[in-house]
C-alpha cells in the first residue's frame, strides 16, 4: 500500500496554523488521503527545513511568515504572480527535481472581500500597512482589480517607499496618513501576530468601508477592534484569505479545485 502524499506549511510561528485541517477538508471532497503537517523552521534555516522535508517525498509546501521571501531564493522557476511580488506561499515539486514558486495570497484576499464581504476593489482607495512578502503577495492582484489608488504604510518608512517603488505606487509614513480618505485598508504588518496595532490615526478610519485583517482569530481582534471604534464600517479577518489561498494551492499541487464556502463555514463554527 503506497504511503499518503505528504504535504506540510512552514512557518514561525506555526503551531497556530488551520492549513492542515482546510487541506483535510478539500481531501475529502476530492475522496483522496493526504498527510499534511506544520513544520516550524528556525530563522535562517527554511532552506534546509524545506529541502529535508522534499528530499522525504514531500509533494507540495505552503509557507507563511517570515518565510515567503527565502521560499522566492528556493524556487527554481517562478509564476507571474509570484514574480510580481517577490514572495512565494506555495512550493511545487517538479518532475526533473527543480522547485516552482508561485503566490496564491492575492488571489485568496481578493476573492474574499469581493464574494465574501461583498466589497469591490474597482474604483477604491486602498491603504496597505506593512511592508513584508504578505504585503508584497497581494499587491500584484489587487491591480489587477484597478482600484483608484493603493498606498503602502510602514512602521519603517523606507521599506514602505521601496515597495512603491517596485509596483508604482503610493508609500507615507503612518503619522502623514490623511483622514477619511480609505476605502478599505488592510494590515498586514508582522505585529498583526502578536496583536500589536499600527500606530494609525483613528481619524484615518474615518471613510473606511472595510477593514481587513490578513491573520486570523483572536490574533486580528486588536486592530479589528481598534478598526470598528475608529469608524470602520466594517471588518474581516482572514479566514476567508487563508481557505481561498490554501484552496489555489491545492489546485496546483493536485489539480482538483475544491469548493471554498462550505469549507469556510466549517472552519468559522469550529473557531
Amino acid at each position: 500500500m503506497n504511503a499518503k502524499p505528504r504535504y506540510a506549511v512552514f512557518g514561525n510561528p506555526v503551531a497556530h496554523s488551520k492549513s492542515p485541517q482546510i487541506h483535510q477538508e478539500f481531501a475529502k471532497q476530492e475522496g483522496a488521503e493526504i498527510d499534511y503537517d506544520r513544520i516550524p523552521a528556525e530563522p535562517g534555516k527554511f532552506t534546509e527545513a524545506a529541502a529535508a522535508f522534499f528530499a522525504a517525498g514531500g509533494k507540495g509546501a505552503n509557507i507563511t511568515v517570515p518565510f515567503k521571501l527565502e521560499a522566492f531564493k528556493f524556487a527554481d522557476e517562478h509564476s507571474e504572480r509570484a514574480l510580481a511580488a517577490g514572495a512565494v506561499n506555495t512550493l511545487i515539486p517538479l518532475s526533473d527535481g527543480r522547485f516552482r514558486g508561485d503566490n496564491s495570497d492575492g488571489v485568496g484576499m481578493v476573492n474574499d472581500i469581493i464574494q465574501a464581504q461583498g466589497v469591490e476593489i474597482a474604483g477604491r482607495h486602498i491603504l496597505l500597512i506593512g511592508a513584508g512578502g504578505a504585503v508584497r503577495g497581494v499587491i500584484p492582484v489587487l491591480l489587477e482589480k484597478q482600484p483608484a489608488s493603493i498606498t503602502v504604510t510602514n512602521r519603517t518608512h523606507e521599506k514602505a517607499a521601496e515597495i512603491a517603488g517596485i509596483f508604482g505606487i503610493a508609500a507615507l509614513p503612518m503619522d502623514e496618513l490623511p483622514e477619511n480618505r480609505f476605502d478599505i485598508i488592510i494590515n498586514g504588518s508582522s505585529g498583526g501576530l502578536s496583536g500589536g496595532l499600527p500606530d494609525i490615526a483613528p481619524a484615518v478610519f474615518g471613510n473606511c468601508r472595510l477593514a481587513y485583517d490578513m491573520v486570523y482569530g483572536q490574533a486580528s481582534e486588536p486592530f479589528l477592534a481598534f478598526a470598528r471604534q475608529s469608524g470602520a464600517a466594517q471588518t474581516a479577518d482572514g479566514l476567508g484569505m487563508l481557505v481561498g489561498q490554501a484552496a489555489f494551492s491545492y489546485w496546483l499541487w493536485r489539480g482538483f479545485a475544491p469548493e471554498i464556502k462550505s469549507v469556510y463555514e466549517h472552519m468559522k463554527e469550529a473557531e
